[in-house]
């Protein structure tokens, strides 16, 4: 029989660590699957991983088969205790930073879909300025949906989250920079294309006869127009190019950013619909929490997105 791995004492190795932030990314990710991409490791190799940490804690942290993916009570204490130590972890980091002039540590940042581009290119400058101060930190790039953002900088998942929301988070800090252009849109083949393209007038009750497309700002609750609660939302698709592409069937309206359809070569196939009442403004702001390990390198990266917006 082979020996049996010692559980954790006092100190924590190397691998020890390795094998919680595993663990922390497969729990953030709702699988060992789907945290292949995020760990840039094999599906075997992660469930090996986790398995290692199973036995070297004795516990069991979490269901995995074809029931799905599961994490149990030990799991989430294990969990939560993963979150403790790596925030003490970039605590001690940060102390270390400011005590001389060299940056050291990672910076994670989650990015809403498609907002890169030249109407923000504060943010590249802001990376670019960053890089000149602190180019011995480790800068990783998220992208998720819009609503996702949000819960990632609550949930530890990232550090610095870029999106938009008409929600106040107390417990975030946060820095307005850069708007976009939201328009109403339908595409050839649709009965409206005609009217929209030779700018005819086309009015609400109009509207009500077509199906559209669910983006988050026609969910309830969050219509931009008093007319939207009463479109027949058919479809749903809170990703643009997935909304791009229900429209450009012809058979749905939808609402998407203009600069992303110039941006795609589209604008002979997708016409705005009554832009002046339907057509509103997206402001992406930069959200972090409040009190955190890196604090300093928080307080640097914020700082180049202030210089580069100042620049534009």
């Amino acid at each position: 029989m082979g020996q049996k791995k010692a559980a954790l004492s006092g100190q924590l190795a190397d691998m020890d660590l390795k094998l919680l932030r595993v663990f922390k990314a497969v729990v953030e990710s709702g699988g060992i699957t789907a945290a292949e991409i995020q760990l840039n490791l094999a599906n075997s190799t992660i469930s090996n991983y986790i398995s290692d940490l199973e036995k070297r804690l004795d516990m069991r942290l979490c269901e995995r088969g074809r029931g799905g993916f599961s994490v149990t009570e030990q799991g989430e204490v294990v969990y939560q205790a993963t979150l403790q130590l790596l925030s003490a972890m970039d605590q001690f980091r940060d102390t270390i930073n400011r005590s001389h002039n060299r940056i050291l540590g990672n910076l994670h940042l989650g990015f809403a879909e498609h907002m890169l581009g030249a109407h923000n290119s504060c943010i590249v400058d802001g990376l670019d300025q960053f890089y000149q101060r602190a180019p011995d930190v480790r800068v990783q790039i998220s992208t998720m949906s819009s609503d996702d953002v949000i819960t990632a900088v609550l949930d530890h998942q990232v550090d610095i989250g870029i999106t938009v929301t008409t929600s106040y988070f107390p417990e975030l800090e946060s820095l307005k920079l850069f708007d976009e252009e939201m328009l109403l849109y339908c595409a050839k083949g649709h009965p409206l294309y005609e009217a929209a393209e030779q700018s005819l007038p086309i009015n609400n009750n109009q509207l009500q006869l077509h199906k559209f497309v669910e983006s988050p700002r026609l969910m309830p609750g969050r219509e931009a127009h008093p007319d939207m609660r009463y479109w027949n939302k058919q479809a749903r698709a809170h990703h643009q190019e997935a909304r791009a592409t229900l429209i450009l069937s012809g058979h749905y309206l939808g609402i998407l950013p203009r600069h992303l359809v110039s941006r795609w070569g589209l604008d002979d196939q997708l016409k705005p619909i009554l832009p002046e009442r339907y057509g509103y403004t997206n402001t992406f702001t930069a959200f972090w929490r409040r009190t955190q390990g890196k604090q300093l390198i928080i307080e640097h990266f914020t700082d180049c997105l202030k210089h580069a917006q100042v620049s534009h």
